[in-house]
Parts: structure tokens; C-alpha cells; sequence
């Protein structure tokens, strides 16, 4: 093989490394590590008179989705009462459960979370939020985040 030619080769495979790996200022959510312990197989039901936790994006209905994505989520209190954002618990739903709050605490305010780019390993991946208003009330959502992969 000439030298150019190789040249070439390992310019072109070094081009591909640099493009397909994560965004520099992807967070990562949750590592490979985590997304391959066993799933939490508890449902929890009922009512709430407390505060609402909705996913906008990803879309509850968006289907499978591609990583990195925006993930986004908001809070809404009742009778004026305001979320704690210091009360928020954000919980990967395996076997043992995984605390997620730190790594997305700087984007959690009482209006909800907001954090752009967040890696996430292809697979299903089960997440349950918490929160908690200045009544004392609390509220929850358990929703499932299906990326591609």
C-alpha cells in the first residue's frame, strides 16, 4: 500500500473517531455501568393532591429517541405554594436504585429541570422524580426514556 494511501486511511479513520463521539458538553446521565444492572421491576400507583411533575422532552410519546438529547422537565405547585428545589430527588430505577440528583442538581430550579445535551446509554432506562412544595406536599412522576442504538 503506498504511504499516501495510508496516510489517507488513518487521516479518514482519525476524521471518523473525532465525529462520532459525544458532544464535548454532553452531561452523562447515566453510564454503561448503570444501564446494565438489573431493572427495579416495583410499580408505584395512586393518587396525589400534591404538586405535578410532567416530562416535556423528551416527549412522553416521542418513542425510541437518540442520545444525546435535551431533557427537560417541569414542576407545578398548587394553592400558592412553591417547589423546594433542594427537596427534588431524582432516582434511576435499578437494582439498587440510583441517585441521579447530583448530577443534574445546577439544573434544577423550582420551575422544573432543564439541562441540554444529556448522554444516555441505548437501551430503556426507567426514571423517577420527586418533589416536594412548601405545604409539605408530594408529587411524582415514573416515566421511561427509550434511546436508540
Amino acid at each position: 500500500m503506498p504511504l499516501r494511501r495510508l496516510r489517507a486511511w488513518i487521516a479518514y479513520g482519525c476524521l471518523s473517531a473525532v465525529l462520532c463521539t459525544v458532544p464535548l458538553d454532553a452531561m452523562e446521565l447515566i453510564t454503561l455501568t448503570e444501564a446494565r444492572l438489573p431493572d427495579d421491576p416495583t410499580q408505584t400507583r395512586g393518587i396525589s393532591r400534591g404538586p405535578v411533575v410532567y416530562l416535556v422532552t423528551p416527549a412522553p410519546n416521542a418513542g425510541m429517541i437518540r442520545s444525546p438529547f435535551d431533557f427537560k422537565v417541569k414542576f407545578e405547585s398548587f394553592q400558592g405554594a412553591r417547589i423546594d428545589p433542594d427537596a427534588v430527588v431524582v432516582t434511576y430505577k435499578k437494582m439498587p436504585a440510583i441517585d441521579l440528583t447530583q448530577r443534574v442538581k445546577k439544573f434544577i430550579d423550582g420551575g422544573g429541570i432543564n439541562v441540554q445535551g444529556v448522554e444516555v446509554p441505548p437501551g430503556e432506562h426507567r426514571i423517577r422524580i420527586d418533589i416536594t412544595d412548601s405545604g409539605g406536599r408530594k408529587g411524582w412522576t415514573d416515566f421511561t426514556i427509550k434511546v436508540l442504538n
